[in-house]
């Protein structure tokens, strides 16, 4: 352990980092990881609805202490849905008093009377906060629709969430389509860049859009929270049976339903760009299979040169051949010499042609499928095995 121990100091930092920046990179690192485990005692940044749909407070800030005893509610819970602590897989829990929702850009507690919605730290998207803000107040004020109050919430964050989803759809699905039509007139390395790019960006939009999926089907499983979150109910005093659940049930499975369709809309696209891709691999592939045999043409060709010009080179030593005496005999040296070069070429060429040849078998089969007489009649792979006497 100690020789490890040592060899470990020798060989770190890496080569080309210097020691001191190293020491303020992971200074940083942990600072950044420690801010998530500082005592409950921090402020957050909350908007408050009261049970009309009227804004108490935006943006307010409040103690997380405070905000765990005046909703009865854990410090691990607040974890969920505290923005500067990174949380990628989504989640409603279900609580005695409230419903803690994370999806998205979503941070919110919904009790049967309040709606807490935790402002999203870092978030550049603005235009879309607000109009998920105007459509809830106006959602939670309409009461003639019979809904309890914390259903209408729902409603509205998942609302805002499809909303979300749908508008990125739209933006990759146009990003894409827009270069899968241009490489179909060109293929050059950046629009190859630029489809790994989207790739990437449409696999991570993919993968967000089924944990959204993962999340409300985990909860539509389970039959007890789903009575949980009828808040109001509970208010009340009023017991309800496991089964007893079908508006909420109604309301989630629409949601789920639409967002199973912006998932197999993001596999469809995803299977699009592959198709590409390996359409595009095959034009580059045959391409590098011509420009080859372009190459091994002009060798065979060049090489059929050096075979006519053999015969110029034997006749241009100093030795007596005595056929220099002849009349005709440059002329049939002349044919002779074109003869053996036309013969050589066409000799390659031949060769060349019958190699290229590809089938689906292999050239054992080729060779002795040949020979009509060696041929064998095709008979499908499952009856080669019968007594066909029988």
């Amino acid at each position: 352990m100690q020789r490890a121990a040592s060899l470990f100091s020798r060989t770190w930092p890496p080569s080309g980092i210097p020691e001191n920046e190293e020491e303020v990179a992971k200074d940083a690192i942990l600072e950044k990881v420690m801010k998530g485990r500082l005592p409950t005692d921090l402020m957050l940044r909350c908007t408050i609805l009261d049970k009309d749909g009227a804004v108490k407070s935006i943006s307010g800030q409040f103690k997380r202490s405070d905000l765990c005893n005046e909703h009865r509610l854990n410090p691990r819970d607040l974890r969920k849905i505290d923005s500067r602590i990174p949380n990628l897989v989504p989640t409603i829990l279900i609580r005695k008093e409230a419903i803690l929702i994370n999806i998205l850009h979503i941070r919110a507690l919904v009790k049967a009377d309040t709606v807490v919605l935790f402002d999203t730290y870092g978030s550049d998207d603005s235009r879309l906060h607000s109009a998920f803000l105007y459509h809830l107040e106006h959602n939670l004020k309409v009461r003639g629709g019979g809904s309890p109050y914390e259903f209408r919430a729902i409603e509205s964050i998942l609302l805002s969430v499809l909303s979300a989803l749908e508008a990125e759809m739209v933006f990759i699905r146009n990003l894409v389509g827009g270069l899968l039509a241009e490489l179909e007139d060109d293929i050059n390395h950046d629009k190859f860049k630029r489809l790994l790019h989207y790739s990437r960006r449409l696999a991570s939009f993919k993968n967000r859009a089924r944990l959204v999926q993962d999340a409300l089907d985990e909860v539509l499983e389970q039959d007890d929270d789903l009575n949980a979150m009828y808040l109001t109910d509970k208010k009340k005093g009023i017991v309800r049976q496991n089964h007893e659940h079908d508006e909420l049930e109604i309301l989630l499975e629409f949601f789920s339903k639409q967002v199973e369709e912006i998932v197999n809309e993001a596999e469809n696209i995803e299977n699009n760009v592959q198709a590409t891709q390996e359409i595009v691999e095959l034009i580059l592939d045959s391409n590098r299979n011509a420009l080859l045999a372009l190459d091994l043409k002009v060798s065979i060709l060049t090489m059929g040169l050096g075979s006519g010009a053999l015969v110029a080179g034997l006749f241009g030593m100093n030795l007596q051949s005595h056929l220099e005496e002849m009349p005709y005999a440059f002329a049939a040296m002349t044919a002779a010499s074109a003869a053996i070069a036309t013969f050589a070429a066409w000799a390659g060429l031949w060769r060349l042609a019958k190699i290229r040849k590809v089938g689906l078998t292999n050239s054992q089969a080729t060779n002795r499928g040949s020979d009509p007489k060696s041929r064998a009649p095709w008979i499908p792979l499952p009856l080669r095995r019968r007594n066909f006497n029988s």
